[in-house]
């Protein structure tokens, strides 16, 4: 019988896809971000992906086994976490540049690496924990505190990838007991009813043209996701991982295309020593055959 993730070659084009949708789900939230409140935003987000959510966990089981967590008050903990790494991540894209915001962010797989060591005792070799330190030399490149450049709003992308990793983290552990459609209904449902409760109270209500937006927002989502799990299908999670960072290069095209904003050269430095090393940390991971994370956690809704 032929394995389903024999494709290698379509699995990384569908990943390199989904990066790039994901990409433009960003850059429409920026955009709607100049007029908008990020938690009137986030509702119709997490609205959307709720529902999708729920119709693709249900697509192949019942929703009320999909629903059985192992440790439900992690899932919770884990969803509030999501909510609040989104929040901060559209704060960040509304004040930073999409390039500087993702070149930030893209140290979170270096903050998993150095958390992973820490709360779940995995063995980190010397090679990682340099590869951590200078993916971490590479985020000080992007701030360069000390040289009159410093921006208190890149906190906010940096508070926003630990959030994430944490999340990540957590994911590792729930996914030890529970499908990957069980994290993600919980992440959505949760997500759905705590922006239900902050939205109204932010509510403007929508030019036609932000209506046109916000249903783009919500379709780059799903398309993006569906693009995930094609690519899934094709190739395992090992070979697919590496192109999460193609986000951070179509981020910075989407950037200079829609807003104009061409990152200096010191964000390219800083961004270029931060994906490396982000990349070497999975290098050595797959070399150490670490069981792999589910590789839906990499995007959010």
């Amino acid at each position: 019988m032929t394995d389903k993730t024999d494709n290698p070659t379509k699995g990384i084009l569908m990943i390199v896809m989904a990066m790039f949708i994901f990409a433009c789900q960003d850059t429409v939230t920026k955009q709607l971000a100049q007029t908008y409140d990020a938690p009137q935003i986030l509702w119709v987000r997490f609205l959307f992906f709720g529902v999708f959510a729920v119709i693709l966990s249900s697509w192949n089981q019942p929703l009320k086994q999909v629903v059985k967590a192992h440790r439900p008050w992690l899932q919770i903990v884990r969803s509030l976490l999501i909510v609040l790494e989104i929040s901060a991540f559209v704060l960040a894209i509304r004040v930073l540049s999409l390039a500087e915001t993702h070149a930030l962010f893209a140290s979170f797989p270096l903050m998993v690496t150095a958390m992973s060591a820490l709360i779940l005792r995995e063995r980190v070799g010397i090679r990682r924990w340099a590869a951590v330190l200078v993916g971490f030399s590479g985020v000080l490149i992007i701030l360069r505190p000390g040289f009159g450049v410093f921006q208190l709003e890149s906190l906010i992308a940096l508070s926003a990838a630990l959030m994430f990793s944490i999340y990540h983290v957590l994911t590792r552990i729930v996914s030890r007991n529970d499908s990957s459609n069980t994290s993600m209904l919980y992440m959505a449902v949760i997500g759905a009813a705590i922006m239900t409760c902050i939205g109204p109270l932010y509510w403007i209500e929508p030019t036609p043209q932000a209506w046109r937006l916000l249903a783009l927002l919500s379709l780059t989502g799903a398309v993006g996701h569906l693009l995930l799990i094609k690519a899934l299908e094709c190739a395992p999670a090992s070979v697919l991982q590496p192109f999460n960072f193609t986000l951070l290069v179509w981020a910075t095209l989407m950037g200079y295309i829609v807003f104009n904003n061409l990152p200096d050269m010191w964000t390219l430095i800083g961004g270029a020593v931060v994906v490396a090393s982000g990349l070497y940390t999975i290098y050595r991971e797959r070399q150490r055959n670490v069981p792999e994370v589910p590789p839906e956690i990499r995007v959010k809704p």
